[in-house]
């Protein structure tokens, strides 16, 4: 027997960094939602061991990996001896603040979750996933929420307003642990207006949404990565309604109302980028 799980990419529609608690975890206040850029996670049983492999050679196959950690949790949670072949085919960047580690271990807890007859509930694989990574537990839902606490309060919040997303991930790759390590909080984060962005949501007004979003995190991520900001500009210059950085960075993404608006962006940004990709959400109105 063979599953496999579908493990989107996230963007943050809105991220806000509140406070760092005293064991070093941030309290977040985000709104994410997936798009239809995705690895595909293949699980097989397997006796007693659990294995990872990639197709990628920038991922690591052994406990640093994600995915590996995620299983090992579950099946200490379930307090199993049951093993698990995994193998990631790799479609999501690396280490580029679209969640493709979180994406790939949410998709274990689903896949092994099957494969293992435990019938554990979302709630409870979110809960999980939050000792491996604060996106674990969104990536168990992989669908528009509202993400609060360290990672592990999820609140779906239904269909999007009808957009298209142009991603850009320039040639860098970014530790979210080093970025998350510079945040200064006696600092003014600029911070987004997460409010108007859930009632944009709500009323599915893209412009409303689009209104309130932001990053409280880019300024700290463009410090050191200038063409964060480059890229940004050039978005808006070819069309795109907004632009901001997704997560950590370094990805940066540009929202257009319209497919022949997004194209055209695209098409543009791929003149400047290697890795440049058009995507939709994955629950739209």
């Amino acid at each position: 027997m063979e599953i496999t799980q579908k493990a989107p990419a996230k963007i943050n529609l809105s991220l806000d960094a509140l406070y760092r608690h005293g064991d070093g975890e941030h309290e977040w206040r985000m709104v994410m939602t997936s798009v239809d850029l995705a690895d595909y996670v293949s699980i097989r049983p397997s006796a007693r061991k659990i294995s990872v492999r990639t197709d990628s050679g920038f991922v690591p196959e052994d406990a640093r990996n994600l995915a590996f950690q995620a299983a090992r949790i579950l099946r200490q949670e379930a307090g199993i001896n049951a093993g698990a072949s995994i193998y990631i085919e790799k479609h999501i960047p690396v280490a580029a603040g679209l969640g493709g580690g979180s994406a790939d271990a949410a998709a274990v807890l689903r896949g092994l979750n099957e494969l293992w007859g435990l019938n554990y509930s979302r709630e409870r694989l979110a809960a999980i996933g939050l000792r491996v990574d604060s996106d674990v537990p969104y990536c168990v839902y992989s669908q528009t929420a509202l993400v609060t606490g360290r990672g592990e309060r999820v609140q779906p919040l239904g269909t999007l307003p009808n957009f298209w997303v142009v991603l850009v991930k320039p040639a860098i790759s970014v530790t979210t642990a080093r970025i998350l390590s510079m945040v200064d909080y006696q600092d003014t984060l600029p911070r987004p207006d997460t409010n108007r962005v859930l009632s944009g949501i709500e009323q599915c007004n893209f412009d409303l949404m689009i209104s309130g979003m932001g990053n409280a995190l880019e300024a700290v991520t463009a410090a050191r990565f200038p063409v964060i900001e480059e890229l940004q500009q050039r978005l808006i210059k070819y069309g795109a309604s907004v632009a901001q950085m997704s997560g950590t960075g370094p990805t940066v993404f540009g929202l257009c109302p319209t497919r022949s608006r997004a194209e055209r962006v695209y098409n543009s940004m791929r003149g400047f980028c290697k890795e440049v990709y058009l995507v939709r959400p994955l629950n739209m109105g």
